[in-house]
């Protein structure tokens, strides 16, 4: 149901059903009693009782209206009450009626507000028995004020009481979900914190022991030919790189407003490096790069899903001819890597049982973009990786590098990896 059908004028609907009921029976119960006990002329009693019984829906919107009439009508029926016979100057029905008021005040306005109402009502019943036309005096009055300020005080510290009660328990609701969120928070950051210290510790050390190796070999082995020391220096170089994005992530796990900016995130402009170290790795890329996206985290996610998937096939296909494909095609950037079968037997360069992160981390990748991603063995024995990222649609959050991915390390081959899904 629509927010325009449960509220009314701002108040919910189950208010005003409820409070016109109980108004339509006070109404009928106090004018029937005014006219047959208190000998209040027929047309006089039922305007007042409904003046009286209208203003305790009109409580829900304007209280000080609604308290004006109210109290205009308990004078009508104070005034037109035949002789001092019964209770007055508040008659049993018309008390009750201004209990109720009294009542719905605490219920849904401020207590100050509300008790100032009660006491501008006590004071009114006293005025009255003092200025009653037909001379009735205030003893005469002592029990129906006694009554009615006892009655009312208690209903109203009540509502009062109830009301704050409620109140009470939104505030430590809101409390417990603050505490909750901020606790959900502390154990995110400890999470983030451990997994800096695993790669720290684990990943980081090993590719400072491999830069220290590559490093070290040309004077380790002073003999060996120039191509492979020019294929240490590579591997040096390359670790270097990886190093610094290491530290990079490092530091946006272990604070989000860490400057990770010292150097700037890879996008398609960066694809003609990436190829050229696929091919340094015994990998013929072919690439073909149309339109410009710009920057943000479609170029960001297309650079990964490409280096994920010249990855894959440098470690399981080695030597296949591979054709990388990049367009912006009717508001998509459109990222194609098709490899052709291996040119010889891969060697595994990882154990097979921690394979299997490779394709969840490029799904997740393009899914934060606002894309997808396909991929399928090919008839020959290649393998095909597809994405498809929106230019247009608002992405997801930027991709932090690292902690969204599933895996920072090697991953198998997609061809594997469907295998393992």
């Amino acid at each position: 149901m629509s927010g325009v059908s449960m509220h009314v004028h701002g108040v919910p609907r189950r208010w005003w059903l409820v409070v016109g009921a109980l108004a339509g029976m006070l109404l009928v119960g106090t004018a029937t009693v005014m006219t047959d006990v208190y000998d209040v002329p027929l047309l006089i009693s039922w305007g007042a009782a409904t003046a009286q019984c209208g203003a305790l829906a009109l409580t829900l919107t304007r209280p000080r209206i609604a308290t004006v009439l109210q109290l205009a009508a308990v004078a009508v029926f104070a005034f037109a009450q035949q002789g001092a016979a019964g209770i007055w100057p508040f008659q049993p029905p018309v008390m009750l009626t201004m209990v109720v008021h009294v009542a719905l005040i605490g219920l849904r306005w401020p207590w100050r507000e509300a008790v100032v109402i009660w006491w501008i009502s006590a004071l009114f019943g006293i005025l009255l028995a003092t200025v009653d036309p037909r001379g009735r005096t205030i003893e005469v009055g002592d029990t129906a004020l006694i009554t009615y300020a006892t009655n009312s005080v208690m209903v109203l510290f009540g509502t009062i009481a109830w009301r704050q009660r409620g109140a009470v328990r939104r505030e430590l609701a809101q409390a417990r979900r603050d505490v909750e969120l901020e606790q959900a928070q502390r154990a995110l950051v400890e999470e983030r914190n451990r997994i800096a210290r695993e790669l720290h510790d684990v990943v980081a050390h090993s590719m400072s022991v491999i830069h220290m190796q590559a490093t070290s070999a040309v004077y380790r082995f002073p003999d060996i030919d120039p191509e492979p020391r020019a294929e240490f220096g590579r591997i040096a170089a390359g670790t270097r790189a990886t190093l610094r994005e290491m530290r990079a992530l490092l530091a946006l796990l272990r604070d989000e407003s860490a400057d990770t900016a010292a150097r700037p995130l890879p996008d398609l402009r960066d694809l003609g490096e990436l190829a050229e170290s696929a091919r340094r790795g015994g990998v013929p890329v072919t690439l073909d790069v149309t339109g410009d996206p710009g920057d943000g985290a479609v170029g960001l996610a297309a650079y990964r899903i490409v280096q994920e998937s010249l990855s894959n096939v440098i470690r399981h296909a080695p030597g296949a001819d591979t054709r990388v494909r990049v367009a912006v095609e009717r508001g998509e950037l459109l990222v194609d890597v098709v490899n052709g079968p291996p040119a010889a037997l891969p060697r595994l360069i990882e154990e097979p049982a921690r394979a299997g992160h490779g394709l969840v981390g490029m799904r997740e990748r393009a899914r934060l973009a606002g894309g997808h991603v396909r991929t399928a063995a090919q008839p020959d024995g290649g393998y095909r990786v597809t994405a498809r990222l929106p230019l247009s649609a608002d992405p997801l959050p930027p991709l932090s590098e690292g902690p969204l991915v599933p895996s920072a390390g090697p991953v198998a081959h997609p061809a594997v990896e469907e295998g393992n899904a």
